[in-house]
């Protein structure tokens, strides 16, 4: 009797974002991931030895791929930036400016060609992905279909990967069909978003007295990212940058009117429209951490969706949302979780 093999493949994610150099719990080693992924903010002033730090952190984790995008904080990684930066503060004048420069940031292009090396990538697994649609076939048999981009919004755009918020940024996330249909617009349809910052509306309420990117108490994420979110409907979009904004949601999306992609096409959905908040879950948030108390927040937060699993996740129907900023912004909670999240992958040269 012959017997049929799943199109899916339960594949687990390590999810981590603003670490800004500072060293891991070592709990978070202990635990093994398919992908782990790094959603930008590897430093905080882009030094080298802080780079340093976080790929040895990331060299620690327990999996054979981790995907690694850059964040504001990482400006030598965006060489313009890192150039105006120099040439703004008079450090190219002479040679021995520049000589300090490349002692502590390194040389325009150094981070990316001397550490993120295809050495590294091969013998760890660290993968430093530059915008656009990525493909893996994973360890486990999956087949994993990536949009990445380091860009967030910025009134000030002085550090790395920043936009106006009124000229926008074009997120090519290409668009994808409900789970209802057999058919895609695009052959390899996104399973996973990883962007520094977040949608607006989407765990980016700002309330931290030591936000510096943007108005306190304000709404900081990105209304043309959601709209990208709103139309591809990933299975996963992770990121940080509002520390505040640390926790995971399964987003609902509606398929009423304000929600169908023939709406979002033509308007500019808020989350208030394009998401069923009554049929929405929030897994955890940073309150809830604050409640537990210092001594009970725990290094890693697991969550699983699975086909089997009570709250599973549906392709075109959920988009499991996840803020995984570390760093904290609050005394009661030392440092934020990181996410450990169990999702249905589609089996590499399984037909969709």
């Amino acid at each position: 009797m012959e017997t049929s093999i799943s199109s899916n493949i339960k594949t687990r994610f390590l999810i981590l974002s603003d670490t800004h150099g500072h060293e891991l719990p070592e709990e978070c080693s202990q635990h093994h991931a398919d992908v782990v992924i790094h959603c930008g903010d590897l430093t905080d002033c882009s030094y080298l030895t802080e780079f340093q730090t976080t790929i040895q952190q990331l060299q620690r984790l327990d999996a054979p791929l981790k995907l690694v995008i850059p964040g504001n904080h990482d400006f030598t990684l965006d060489t313009p930036t890192f150039q105006q930066k120099v040439n703004a503060s008079g450090l190219d004048a002479n040679e021995h400016d520049r000589r300090l420069v490349r002692q502590v940031y390194g040389d325009y292009e150094e981070v990316r060609r001397k550490l993120f090396t295809d050495d590294l990538q091969q013998s760890s697994g660290i993968t430093l992905l530059d915008e656009g649609i990525h493909v893996f076939t994973l360890a486990n048999g999956a087949r994993l279909t990536v949009y990445a981009s380091p860009y967030t919004p910025s009134l000030g755009g002085d550090w790395g990967f920043q936009y106006h918020p009124d000229t926008g940024h074009d997120y090519q996330l290409g668009s994808t069909t409900s789970s209802s249909s057999s058919s895609s617009s695009s052959s390899d349809p996104i399973d996973v978003v990883i962007t520094h910052g977040p949608p607006r509306g989407i765990m980016d309420y700002t309330t931290s007295h030591s936000d510096t990117h943007s108005e306190r108490g304000r709404r900081a994420g990105c209304p043309g990212l959601f709209k990208a979110i709103a139309r591809a409907r990933p299975r996963l979009h992770c990121f940080g940058h509002i520390h505040e904004g640390w926790g995971a949601m399964i987003a609902q999306w509606r398929d009423d009117g304000m929600g169908s992609s023939s709406s979002i096409a033509a308007n500019e959905p808020s989350h208030f429209m394009a998401i069923d908040h009554g049929r929405s879950t929030v897994i955890s948030k940073l309150a809830r951490l604050v409640e537990l108390g210092k001594e009970k927040v725990p290094a890693v937060m697991e969550a699983s969706h699975c086909s089997e699993d009570p709250a599973p996740l549906t392709p075109g129907e959920h988009t499991l949302f996840v803020n995984a900023a570390a760093k904290r912004c609050r005394p009661e909670v030392p440092v934020h979780p990181l996410w450990l999240i169990d999702l249905d992958l589609s089996r590499a040269g399984a037909i969709c």
